[in-house]
Parts: structure tokens; C-alpha cells; sequence
């Protein structure tokens, strides 16, 4: 893994330039795309920096359609996001977790391949507290087979496979974002002296193995036995609990340091509470190209087909062998 570009300051923009000999989807259109989600990013990051004396935080008094309260900062993303991708023309579908329906964009020239799915604000109940949130996205491309007459979301409901490229920032202690085009997981700190994200990590690798687990054990009574089983045993074994209640956030531990973060399914939520298209795959994509994986407790995640737009699903990912454990403690379970 490299640590510091070897020739001074390179920025995502030059970075995908450098990867275009290796990977196909790493063109001069998808480096125009992804500028429009780094701007987008920049903007809500500096939303997130001033939240407290631009009288952003609290809710807006809506839901949205999952039914949970909006955020003030919820729509500010949302919108952000879909204003700085929606004059991209190489764009052909935007997709949020916050809408109801895929937002189509009208394309004089046909050239709107891609489509973009996001969650322009995870963890947003952590707003007010100061804690971690973030961006995530997924890009795809539009299906062949597919009429206008079909409509969107065949577009849309493609298996993890078939993803482009994803990536997510997080806004903490520094703006970082991650993203992948199948060819490794790179890593970006954003320059608030230039305004660019910056290079830091090349080649991202998971550790294999790491003594941390990260779930929500409020709700431990509920799970699968195979998931309170395991939670016993990392206890005798001296495993620690890292938690924050931000998936971008834990996720973003768990890739640097290994381990494995587990939302299983509950009494209450039996197909399980993460978003398949807008959180599992995007992060299943990262997971995998920096060698660890991602399951929902039976299949790869990657490899499910979606049924509907807002599809959720479990979710155990991290370390590689730290889900295979996962999983043994489930066979028995």
C-alpha cells in the first residue's frame, strides 16, 4: 500500500486520468461524473463544518420514504447532490435514498449512461451530537436491454456485480473519501488549503483478522441465535466493541483496521434495516477490492438482484476471516 504519491500533490481528478490505461470505466466521462460527486461533497462538508451557526441542525418536521425524520442537513445533501450531478450529461438516472422514485435526466444529446445511486447523508441521527456522517454512492451503468418504455428502475435494479465504481466520504476529524473502479480501493484526504482531495492511500488493504466487532447490541435479544452465539464468544475471546451508529463511519474503521461490523436481521426488522442499493453494495464493492467481504448472513451481498428500490437487507462485513467466523457461528445457530 502506498502511503504518499511519489510526485507531490495528486488529486482524484488526476488519479483517474492515471487509471484510465487500467481499467475501462476510469474515461475522461467518468472522471467528468465523479468531479460532480467530489464537488457535491465539498459543498456538504462545508454545510456539516458550519452546521451549528448556520442554523442547519434539527429536523425539517418530515419524512421521507422510509419513514424516518429528515433531517435539515438530510435535504441540503440531497438536493446539493442532485444539483451538482444533474448537469452532468453523461448522467441518465439519479438515484436517493431519500426520494420515492429515480429522478430522470433529460439528455438532449443521449449520451446519459450512467446512473448514480446515493445516500447523501448516512448516520444523519448523529448530526446533532457532532458524531461521524457521511456520503455514499454507487454508479452503474444503464442497461442495453432495456426500452424507455420499461421505465427507470430496471435501470436501476441491478445486482452488485454489475457496479462501475463506489465509493464514500466521511466527515470527521478530516474530510476523507474512498472509492473504487474494481481496481483496488484508494483513499482521499480533502485539502481545505486548495480545496482538492488529495491522495494519501494507494491500494487500500483490509486486515484479515481484527479483535473488534461493531453492532448495535440494544438489540441483542432479538437476533439469530448464531448471531448471539457469536457475540458470547468474541466476549471470552477479548474481542472490543467499536459502535458509532454511523454505517460510513464503522465501516470506514473496520476497512483500515480490520474486523467485522454486523446489522443481522431483528424481530422488528426481519429482512434486515441497511438499504441494499444505497449502502450493502456500495460497500460490499470496497469491501471486496480491499480484500475483505460481505454477506447478509447467507449470500454475497454483490450477488443479490434487487426486487424494489429501497430493498433492504442484512448486512456482515469486514475482515474476511472474521466473516467466515461470523458465518460458522450461524451454521450452528
Amino acid at each position: 500500500m502506498a502511503s504518499h504519491p511519489k510526485h507531490g500533490l495528486v488529486t482524484v481528478a488526476q488519479h483517474i486520468i492515471e487509471q484510465q490505461r487500467n481499467h475501462p470505466t476510469a474515461t475522461g466521462q467518468f472522471s467528468w461524473l465523479l468531479s460532480g460527486i467530489t464537488l457535491a461533497t465539498k459543498i456538504i462538508e462545508s454545510h456539516v463544518r458550519r452546521a451549528g451557526i448556520t442554523n442547519v441542525l434539527g429536523e425539517t418536521g418530515e419524512s421521507n420514504v422510509q419513514g424516518e425524520l429528515v433531517q435539515k442537513l438530510d435535504l441540503i445533501a440531497n438536493e446539493t447532490i442532485m444539483r451538482c450531478l444533474g448537469y452532468r450529461g453523461n448522467i441518465g438516472i439519479l438515484v436517493s435514498e431519500e426520494e420515492d422514485e429515480p429522478r430522470i435526466i433529460k439528455n438532449t444529446s443521449g449520451s446519459g449512461n450512467y446512473v448514480v445511486l446515493f445516500d447523501p447523508l448516512d448516520g444523519s441521527s448523529n448530526i446533532d451530537v457532532n458524531v461521524s456522517i457521511g456520503t455514499i454512492f454507487s454508479i452503474l451503468h444503464k442497461r442495453e436491454d432495456v426500452w424507455p418504455s420499461d421505465g427507470p428502475e430496471k435501470h436501476v435494479l441491478q445486482p452488485g456485480i454489475r457496479q462501475l465504481a463506489a465509493g464514500y466520504v466521511v466527515y470527521g476529524s478530516s474530510t476523507v473519501l474512498a472509492y473504487t473502479t474494481g481496481d483496488g480501493v484508494h483513499m482521499f484526504t480533502l485539502n481545505p488549503d486548495i480545496g482538492a482531495f488529495v491522495l494519501h492511500q494507494e491500494g487500500v488493504i483490509m486486515p484479515d483478522v481484527g479483535k473488534t466487532y461493531s453492532i448495535n447490541e440494544a438489540y441483542r435479544a432479538s437476533f439469530p441465535q448464531g448471531i448471539q452465539d457469536y457475540l458470547e464468544w468474541a466476549k471470552t475471546d477479548n474481542y472490543s466493541q467499536r459502535y458509532i451508529g454511523s454505517l460510513v463511519a464503522d465501516f470506514h474503521r473496520t476497512l483500515l483496521r480490520g474486523g467485522v461490523f454486523l446489522y443481522p436481521p431483528t424481530k422488528k426488522s426481519p429482512e434486515g434495516k441497511l438499504r441494499l442499493l444505497y449502502e450493502a453494495n456500495p460497500m460490499a464493492f470496497l469491501a471486496e477490492q480491499a480484500g475483505g467481504a460481505a454477506t447478509d448472513g447467507q449470500h454475497r451481498i454483490m450477488e443479490k438482484t434487487p426486487q424494489h428500490m429501497h430493498e433492504r437487507t442484512p448486512l456482515i462485513i469486514g475482515s474476511k476471516s472474521e466473516v467466515e467466523r461470523v458465518h460458522q457461528f450461524l451454521e450452528k445457530g
